[in-house]
């Protein structure tokens, strides 16, 4: 069965490189233009198999969409995505339920290589 990825990210360009990156890839791919279309499209029902999201988003961020995903979906790995490399965001990240950390740009074999280390049989 296609496993689903769940990407979220303020940029439609980004969006957009992603996606199509992860369809070529094998995957299903849902997309949500921040942190509170996501978490709507999650009490609506979505659960995908792995959920990528920026950090810094307008009105709700990565960290808190992080942090409210985990009330809903306990066990689903998550992936931050994001320019900031500082380790304190990353510590609070890992804090809040993330599962790992992609620092943009990534390109699409890096991404691939991620998602299939935290999607077994992907």
């Amino acid at each position: 069965m296609m496993k689903s990825v769940f990407l979220v990210d303020d940029s439609t360009t980004m969006l957009m490189s992603l996606k199509s990156t992860l369809e070529i890839g094998g995957f299903k791919v849902d997309t949500a233009g921040d942190g509170e279309q996501a978490m709507a499209k999650l009490k609506a029902g979505l659960k995908p198999d792995l959920i990528i999201t920026d950090i810094n988003m307008p009105k709700m961020d990565g960290l808190t969409l992080i942090s409210e995903a985990r009330k809903v979906l306990r066990f689903t790995p998550i992936l931050a995505l994001t320019t900031e490399s500082q380790q304190v965001k990353r510590d609070e990240a890992k804090r809040l339920g993330a599962t790992g950390w992609l620092v943009k740009p990534v390109s699409g074999t890096d991404l691939l290589k991620v998602v299939k280390q935290v999607l077994p049989g992907a």
